[in-house]
C-alpha cells in the first residue's frame, strides 16, 4: 500500500461502495472503504491517506460534518459524492473544505480523471511541477500586494505579518491571481488552470473557494468583475 495512492472512500450504499472500490483498485488505488462518518472520520485518523472521497449523505456523522473534521487536521484532498447537481449540499460540501465535487451516479472513468486531477494540482502545490503560470509567479520570490506577502517559491503566504493557513487548492488559485494582477480571470479558465478540467465544470467550485480565499486574505482583496471573473487588486 505504501507504493499506492491511498483513497479513504467513504459510502453507506453497500453496492455503490464495493464496486467503485474494486474499480479504483482496478486502476491502481489502495482504498479504505468505509460505510459511516464515523468509521471514516476513524480510519482517516489511522491511516492518513492521500484522498478523501465523501459521499454526503452517509449516517452517524454526514459527509460535510465529515469534510470539516478532516479539514481542522489536514490539508488532505477531499472530492465530495452528491446525488443531485443542484443540491444545496454541493455548496455546503465546499465551504466546508473539499476541493471538488463529482455528482452521482458516476462514470467509473471519470470519477478516476477527478481523483487524478486533483492529485496532480495538490503534487503542484506541494512543490512538484506547476503550471507556468504559477512557476513565472515563483521566479519573483516574494509578491506583495498591500498587506498581503506571497512567497512563491517557500509556498507560504502572511498577512499584515501573519502567517495564512491556505489549503493547496486555494495556495493555487493565489498563485493564478497573483501571477497576472489586475487582469481579469474568467471561471472557465481558473477551472482549466486550478482544477485541471479539460472540459466544463461547475463554477460554484471556483466561486467559493474565491469566497473561501477573501475569508482569509481579505475580503477586498479579490474583486468580483461582474459578467467576466475575478481579478486580484494591484
Amino acid at each position: 500500500m505504501a507504493d499506492q495512492t491511498h483513497v479513504l472512500f467513504v459510502e453507506d450504499d453497500d453496492v455503490i461502495r464495493e464496486a467503485t472500490q474494486l474499480a479504483l483498485e482496478r486502476d491502481g488505488f489502495a482504498v479504505t472503504a468505509m460505510p459511516d462518518g464515523l468509521s471514516g472520520l476513524a480510519a482517516f485518523r489511522a491511516n492518513r491517506p492521500d484522498i478523501a472521497l465523501l459521499d454526503v449523505m452517509v449516517p452517524g456523522l454526514d459527509g460535510v460534518s465529515l469534510c470539516r473534521r478532516i479539514r481542522d487536521e489536514s490539508t488532505v484532498p477531499v472530492i465530495m459524492l452528491s446525488a443531485r447537481a443542484d443540491s444545496i449540499d454541493v455548496v455546503l460540501g465546499l465551504e466546508a473544505g473539499a476541493d471538488d465535487y463529482v455528482t452521482k451516479p458516476f462514470d467509473g472513468a471519470v470519477l478516476v480523471a477527478r481523483i487524478r486531477a486533483v492529485l496532480r494540482r495538490f503534487g503542484h502545490a506541494s512543490g512538484g511541477d506547476r503550471s507556468d503560470e504559477a512557476s513565472s509567479a515563483a521566479d519573483g520570490g516574494v509578491l506583495t500586494f498591500g498587506d498581503l506577502e506571497i512567497d512563491t517559491e517557500g509556498m507560504e503566504v502572511r498577512r499584515a505579518g501573519q502567517p495564512v493557513a491556505l489549503t493547496p487548492t486555494e495556495m493555487r488559485l493565489l498563485l493564478e491571481f497573483s501571477s497576472a494582477p489586475g487582469t481579469v480571470l474568467s471561471r472557465d479558465k481558473l477551472l482549466e488552470r486550478v482544477w485541471d478540467y479539460g472540459w466544463g465544470g461547475d463554477t460554484r467550485v471556483v466561486d467559493v473557494h474565491v469566497q473561501r480565499l477573501r475569508q482569509k486574505i481579505g475580503q477586498d482583496r479579490v474583486e468580483t468583475v461582474r459578467g467576466f471573473g475575478y481579478k486580484l487588486k494591484a
